[in-house]
């Protein structure tokens, strides 16, 4: 359990950088293309010497890598329409709590009371994050949420059907795929050769960083329930409202201070349940 907790943890930490990162960029779509498809090649790099998982299951990777298309889009339109700290705290939160009942009711995930109640105090501390967005913008990072909720449980699933250290990264090859694939169709190719060509370099980063932050969830996923590993992970959204509020320039530091706190406070609760 210490290993799955230390996981989540540092997942956190890059997660909020390359969510940051998208955040900042000018066309929020090839940001998360570029990113999604460099680490998927990244990844089949790495199993040309690995080799390929020998007891992967295929469809957990196919439904997720679809999955991911969606998730791809409705991110892209949250950061293109909300403020990085109010788009971030209910796409994050709410997954993890869809995340949490999904890992009970299809994966035979055992929460205890103060498990439970740790996941209730974070996501209300995550909510409180979000403060007083309008419905368009949490409707679009509700939208998000679905998409967590949806692939963390799959992934949870797929990862402990094939086990190893492997299943990360065909998942990856899989949203590479998927996504160049959707852009393809929506006649976006000029612009992906072009954004690969100028900043490759910036893709490889964040998409090394990606496929770190969700290899380390998934492996976390095989030694603890999904719930309490999407719970933990976001904690980074403590990292959203200090740098939305110091770096970005978004309002209301008290709120965020104190609602930060809240997220702390269930993040130790989740943890000494365990």
């Amino acid at each position: 359990m210490l290993t799955a907790t230390l996981l989540a943890l540092s997942a956190a930490v890059l997660h909020a950088s390359w969510n940051l990162w998208v955040k900042q960029s000018g066309d929020r779509w090839i940001a998360l293309w570029g990113q999604m498809t460099v680490g998927g090649i990244m990844c089949a790099i790495v199993l040309v010497f690995t080799g390929w998982p020998q007891n992967l299951t295929w469809w957990p990777v196919i439904a997720s890598g679809m999955i991911h298309v969606v998730y791809v889009l409705t991110l892209a339109r949250a950061y293109n329409i909300g403020d990085f700290s109010v788009t971030y705290p209910i796409a994050r939160g709410t997954g993890a709590l869809l995340a949490a009942i999904g890992g009970v009711l299809f994966l035979s995930d055992n929460l205890s009371a103060l498990n439970l109640l740790g996941i209730a105090i974070s996501v209300g501390g995550i909510l409180l994050l979000a403060g007083r967005a309008d419905n368009k913008h949490v409707f679009a990072a509700l939208l998000v949420s679905l998409c967590i909720g949806a692939y963390s449980v799959i992934d949870g699933h797929g990862s402990r059907l094939t086990g190893g250290n492997l299943y990360p990264l065909v998942l990856f090859i899989s949203t590479g795929v998927f996504v160049s694939a959707y852009g393809l169709a929506t006649h976006r190719a000029r612009d992906m050769a072009l954004a690969l060509r100028l900043s490759w370099h910036r893709f490889a980063l964040a998409g090394a960083a990606s496929v770190l932050t969700y290899w380390m969830v998934l492996i976390a996923m095989q030694k603890a329930p999904v719930g309490y590993v999407t719970a933990l992970r976001e904690s980074s959204v403590v990292i959203v409202a200090l740098v939305g509020t110091r770096y970005l320039g978004e309002s209301d530091t008290k709120r965020r201070v104190i609602a930060a706190g809240i997220v702390l406070a269930g993040l130790v609760v989740l943890i000494v349940g365990r």
